[in-house]
């Protein structure tokens, strides 16, 4: 059973509340009325502050950016030499201004530590996505204005409908780093279903214009289209996801499955917009970059598996299969952050993306190269030949590839213990070259010489290396100095090859990623103008002519000759000619969306006729008649509506026909049914039609 803890938010500091969101962990589930609110943005956290001084940077570029465009415009349209001048001089200005900020903002996307879990020991740093910023935008005067003319209905009715979406949208340009965060994203994508097919036409604009920051360098896109806000709404998901990832304690095992899991889902969101939105406005939803995203978040997820392997190995360290385990899979997490580098190394994602995460992609590559080689070094020299399987053979023998050129290590499979010991001190002088590498690498990138953890990380693992490397050649020195092996002498006239070369290690990995893609049904919303009726059939891409209300009184047993079909709405289905419901104005196809006063566009069937039923003599009906022609065909197959065999029949039972709200319905074999609002034949036996069951 749940319990509920009460906090005093007023006795809660920034880190505490800080922590205390990021308690809340992905995938379980939270309260629907939990998923209203964003983060309170009086809480100053570290995050918070970030994204604050994003904010105001893009609206400064904005600012700068509107201003280079009017002195454009007046620099191409004036004709005067002294005028020109000022403005050349002022568009200088203005340039210099814009660059500083990007500048800033670039800064800014830099500072990956903010996002990253505060452990005792250093951590390698993830990297993860910023927010796109969006504008506040007042939905209420155009929804009320489209209700009024295109569902002729009282656009006040639906103050608190339109009040609570606004609320929504509102909430949802600050999620919390946590479920109920990526839980306030996905309920306002999926009312965004609804609102786009009840207000925004094909063929005309509502004058609402959706207007979103570029999440890296602050340029605003504005787009009518709902389409441009879905896709940035699942783009900030994705960007969450990735932050959730990085937030993970990684030093524990069941924060490596978090971060596995939270990175497969990003990588999933963003191939989601990849494959679903096009001609996007702006370079953060390009095909491009949500490609480099993808691969990224792939690699990270990669790189978090290795290290719960190697978690979970400490205690194995000696064991030969272990460590080749590992080797290979450091091997692999290198290979694909070499395919993220080139692709973020690639225009126009390189002049876009920070310069840091260019050089963290090739710092990465490098490390885990150099991880590989260590392993393996380590696999190796710890266990003698006799020790040895056939699978371990196997496994070196994959490992190592032939090198056509004939410059590096022949030695793929060790034969004795002499060559078993010169094969892992080779790995492990291969593994200093690349970690001095990653070091030259890292020092080289002027945001990246800050981050702390990440130097640890570095200086820890080339360490570690160089005193194992340094153990086996005191071991081995005096039986060198006599008897150099040939690989040694080869290796001492060859100059060392980078990671560039493919051939010196071959990459594999015993896991299979699979992208988990956005499950949109996990968080069902209610349609808030569900009162509009199905959004089948009251859309606005749909026409129908205005409401109109038709008074039939009957006298005696005389009908009102009308039959309906279908539920939700129900459908007139047929009218006879010189009957009530002929004269008063009904005809066929018309929906009635009300009895007396009560609305039944939701209502089924059944409770319709039960309505007409009790209504006796007087029948109050108010019908809409649709003006799409598509909406009055049958389906194939189906009867042509109920049509009663008396002249005189009034309201029939239901065809069976399902009207084109799309609700569930099925055909069955015909069987008599007994007519409620027929007349006796003149025989005096109740007359009968076909008609089809409904099954609910």
């Amino acid at each position: 059973m749940n319990s509920l803890v009460l906090i005093d938010s007023s006795q809660l500091t920034a880190d505490g509340f800080e922590k205390l969101s990021d308690q809340i962990m992905y995938p379980y589930a939270v309260p629907y009325d939990l998923l209203k609110h964003g983060s309170d943005p009086r809480v100053a956290t570290c995050r918070g502050k970030l994204q604050n001084k994003r904010s105001k940077l893009n609206q400064e570029i904005n600012k700068e950016l509107r201003l280079r465009a009017g002195a454009e415009n007046l620099f191409k349209a004036t004709t005067n030499r002294k005028l020109k001048e000022t403005v050349a001089l002022e568009l200088s200005f203005v340039n210099s201004n814009l660059q500083l900020l990007k500048e800033q903002l670039a800064e800014l996307n830099s500072s990956v530590e903010l996002y990253q879990n505060d452990s005792t020991e250093p951590v390698m740093p993830m990297i993860p996505l910023g927010l796109k910023e969006t504008k506040e935008i007042d939905f209420r005067e155009p929804f009320k204005d489209f209700i009024l003319e295109h569902y002729s209905e009282d656009g006040s009715q639906y103050e608190d409908p339109i009040a609570e979406f606004m609320d929504t949208r509102q909430a949802m340009r600050t999620p919390l780093r946590d479920s109920s965060g990526v839980g306030l994203l996905f309920q306002y994508y999926n009312q965004l279903y609804f609102v786009e097919r009840r207000f925004f036409p094909p063929d005309r604009s509502l004058g609402i214009y959706f207007e979103w920051y570029d999440s890296l360098t602050g340029v605003p896109s504005c787009q009518r289209t709902v389409a441009f806000e879905k896709a940035c709404v699942l783009f900030n998901m994705g960007a969450v996801y990735t932050q959730i990832g990085t937030k993970q304690d990684r030093l524990a095992s069941k924060g490596l499955d978090s971060a596995v899991d939270s990175f497969l889902r990003a990588s999933g969101t963003f191939r989601y917009i990849l494959e679903n939105f096009t001609n996007a406005p702006s370079m953060d939803l390009g095909p491009e970059m949500l490609d480099m995203l993808v691969q990224l978040m792939l690699a990270q997820a990669r790189e978090c598996l290795f290290e719960k392997l190697e978690l979970q190995s400490r205690d194995r360290k000696q064991d030969v299969d272990v460590c080749l385990d590992l080797a290979q899979e450091a091997a692999q997490v290198s290979e694909v952050y070499g395919k993220v580098h080139t692709l973020i190394s690639c225009q126009p994602v390189k002049d876009y993306v920070p310069y840091s995460w260019v050089c963290l992609a090739q710092v990465k590559r490098e490390h885990y190269t150099a991880l590989s080689h260590y392993h393996t070094a380590l696999g190796v020299m710890g266990a003698r030949m006799g020790d040895m399987s056939a699978q371990t053979r196997d496994t070196l023998q994959f490992l190592h590839a032939e090198d056509e050129n004939k410059t590096r290590l022949e030695i793929r499979v060790p034969q004795d213990d002499d060559e078993r010991k010169l094969l892992g001190r080779a790995h492990l002088r291969e593994s200093l070259l690349l970690h001095e590498e990653s070091q030259r690498l890292h020092r080289m990138c002027r945001e990246l010489r800050g981050k702390a953890a990440l130097s640890g990380v570095l200086k820890k693992c080339h360490t570690r290396a160089l005193d194992a490397y340094t153990a086996a050649e005191e071991e081995d020195d005096f039986r060198e100095v006599l008897d150099p092996p040939r690989i040694l002498r080869e290796w001492q006239h060859v100059p060392f090859i980078t990671l560039e070369s493919p051939t010196i290690f071959i990459a594999s990995t015993k896991f299979q990623l699979s992208l988990t893609p956005p499950d949109f049904s996990q968080y069902r919303v209610e349609d808030l103008f569900r009162a509009l009726g199905p959004v089948a059939i009251f859309s606005a891409k749909h026409h129908w002519t205005a409401p109109r209300s038709i008074q039939l009184q009957r006298l005696g047993g005389e009908g009102f000759g009308f039959s309906v079909r279908g539920d939700a709405p129900v459908i007139v289905a047929g009218v006879d000619q010189g009957s009530l419901a002929d004269f008063g104005g009904m005809k066929e196809g018309d929906f009635i969306v009300a009895i007396g006063d009560k609305d039944v566009k939701w209502f089924p069937h059944e409770d319709v006729v039960k309505l007409i039923k009790l209504a006796g003599d007087s029948l109050s009906l108010k019908l809409v008649t649709p003006m799409d022609k598509n909406y009055l065909k049958q389906p194939k197959g189906g009867p042509k509506g109920s049509v009663s065999t008396s002249s005189s029949s009034s309201s029939g039972v239901s065809s069976g026909q399902p009207s084109p709200a799309g609700s569930m319905a099925a055909h069955s074999h015909k069987k008599l049914t007994w007519n409620p609002f027929r007349k006796t034949s003149a025989h005096g036996k109740d007359s009968v039609l076909d008609h089809n069951v409904i099954l609910r």
